[in-house]
């Protein structure tokens, strides 16, 4: 009994490693994707008018 307890232990450890290992893999995989799309971005973002935004008219 004490032997299938232990590899019963075993077992979980190896499934959480693998598990932890898989999350590992997948976090890496996205933050190097998030990184090349952020890499693609054009450096400036072309404005959509010059003045926009930089005046209020209150006149009503």
């Amino acid at each position: 009994m004490e032997l299938n307890a232990l590899m019963a232990n075993q077992l979980k450890s190896l499934q959480s490693t693998v598990q932890m290992s898989v999350l590992n893999k997948a976090l890496h995989s996205n933050a190097t994707a998030a990184t090349e799309m952020l890499e693609g971005l054009p450096d400036a973002a072309p404005v959509a008018h010059p003045h926009k935004g930089a005046s209020i008219d209150v006149k009503a």
